[in-house]
């Protein structure tokens, strides 16, 4: 018996009143309730002092002065900071806990790499500096490139491209370009049912027909349909591997040598390439183009919209018509090849972007490549799938498991172990956020239905996924005994209650407009 004071914790009735308690200020001790800023903003009100100008002074905007206020909230210095802090006590992240996204691969960011990238020379540069300047840049750009190109067993590598799709947009290019460069126009691309939403996006985006493949019942390539789809139109074919459900595509280089049998190229995204490095080179499949997404696979910060790094490695085949600009190394140092006609014995297809790349992803990179060495980055690969194997053992006597395993870097579930319980998918995902746990991907991919696809990656521990497990357990249990009370209005602990998301998407309200008091706007 605890002797030693109250319980740290409402017990018994006690929880539940706790539970129901509603607070006057809507905060939950330390989880503030906070509103907007326009809605904390009052008129008059600023974080700086200055001083009205000279009206003698002449105006220099040419007529451009501004004739009415522009919206900004009013408020003071404190008021913004705790404004923007108390809002990041309401973000879920990788420093928090586990972020089970499924096809997303969210590891820990070593600060190691953080530390690297914010070294003088890799921080400050500019895209601008006369390349005699950058000389250690360029030659960390050439060894990052080195080691891309040893993992994937390809011959070049283009580092331009600035996240996954990019390099996807870059990789589908390049094999239109060495197409034309054969005189062919070729208008069909082969995409798989399981693939990410961004491929058939990409062959469309770059004028091409998406034929799409289905699958088997045991989630892979139907091969015999692939087969039946080949022709000297088909461009390519986009297939990731490991699927995106998990899965190992067996018949890989049986795909790669019928695609090449035609006359078409195989593009392979690479984003889950993070459950195979170290382990297989894709240069040995068949594979003649593939992006890696850096913030994936080598722990560059992930998603809000960047900034993104997706480089592209090319087979022979395709390395001619690698895009501009690339480093070269000669006798007195490294250097970027800019424009078409210093491209000897190259035909690149041109220049994607305005200025080469994001440096502070690539030193992150390397910082992360050197730091593990070749036998650590096997070994991360090894132990995101291990990882992932054991998540699926241990919860596949309460959930369903949509492909008999083992998997790979993923594992997949589907609704049917909620049948009959009223709960739908949704609905569990709600009840993780309440557990302290951002939801799994939800939904994806479309080939399972109720989907629920979880990706722990090599960098969560034993105990946190111990703990991980013990929670959707639980809530699969509280399922089947039928508590959809449990289930249906959750979230019940989160900032705010469960929105209206089809609404939401559908009628997305993106300005703040002032609320106008009854009385004024009858004036």
């Amino acid at each position: 018996m605890n002797r030693h004071g109250r319980p740290t914790a409402p017990t018994g009735a006690n929880k539940a009143q706790a539970t129901d308690f509603k607070t006057i200020s809507g905060h939950r001790g330390l989880d503030q309730d906070e509103p907007l800023l326009f809605e904390i903003g009052r008129p008059g009100h600023c974080g700086v002092d200055l001083p009205e100008p000279d009206a003698k002074i002449e105006s220099r905007l040419g007529g451009l002065e501004r004739g009415e206020d522009i919206g900004l909230p009013g408020v003071s210095e404190p008021e913004v900071v705790r404004h923007f802090v108390r809002l990041s006590r309401m973000n879920y992240a990788i420093d928090l806990g586990i972020y089970p996204l499924g096809s997303c691969t969210m590891k820990h960011n070593p600060r190691l790499n953080e530390k690297v990238a914010r070294l003088p020379g890799f921080a400050d540069i500019h895209p601008l500096q006369p390349q005699s300047t950058v000389q250690g840049a360029l030659e960390l750009m050439d060894q990052l490139g080195t080691w891309l190109k040893t993992l994937t067993g390809m011959p070049d590598v283009a580092l331009s491209p600035k996240a996954g799709a990019h390099g996807e947009l870059c990789g589908l290019m390049t094999i239109r370009a060495a197409l034309e460069a054969r005189g062919e126009k070729r208008t069909r691309v082969l995409v798989p049912e399981s693939a990410h939403g961004t491929n058939p996006a990409t062959a469309a985006a770059c004028g091409y027909i998406v034929d799409e493949i289905p699958a088997t019942a045991d989630g892979r390539v139907d091969v015999a349909a692939f087969k039946a789809k080949l022709d000297t139109d088909v461009a390519a074919i986009m297939l990731t591997n490991p699927n995106t459900c998990g899965l190992f595509e067996r018949d890989i280089i049986e795909i790669a040598d019928a695609i090449h049998a035609v006359g078409g190229y195989f593009y392979c995204d690479g984003a889950n390439f993070n459950a195979i490095m170290g382990r297989v080179r894709p240069g040995d499949l068949g594979v003649d183009a593939m992006h890696i997404n850096l913030h994936k696979t080598f722990s560059t910060p992930h998603g809000g919209g960047g900034p993104g790094s997706g480089p592209v490695t090319l087979s022979e085949a395709l390395a001619p018509y690698a895009p501009l600009p690339y480093v070269v190394s000669h006798g007195g140092g490294f250097a970027l090849v800019e424009n078409q006609g210093d491209a000897a014995d190259t035909a690149p297809l041109g220049r994607m972007v305005a200025f080469h790349g994001q440096m502070g992803m690539y030193v992150r990179a390397l910082a992360f490549m050197m730091s593990h060495g070749a036998d650590g980055l096997r070994q991360a690969a090894e132990d995101a799938v291990l990882n992932a194997n054991y998540i699926m053992a241990c919860l596949e006597d309460v959930m369903t498991v949509s492909f008999a395993g083992p998997c790979m870097h993923e594992c997949l579930f589907d609704d049917r172990f909620l049948n009959g319980s009223g709960v739908t998918t949704l609905d569990f995902a709600k009840a993780m956020i309440d557990e302290g746990y951002h939801p799994m991907t939800m939904y994806f991919p479309l080939v399972v239905h109720g989907a629920m696809l979880i990706e722990p990656t090599e960098s969560e521990s034993k105990e946190s996924i111990d703990q991980f497990v013990a929670s959707l357990r639980s809530l699969a249990t509280r399922a089947k005994a039928g508590e959809t009370e449990r289930f249906i209005g959750a979230p019940f602990f989160a900032p705010r209650a469960r929105l209206d998301e089809t609404g939401a998407a559908r009628k997305p309200i993106l300005r703040y407009t002032p609320v106008v008091p009854t009385a004024q706007a009858a004036e």
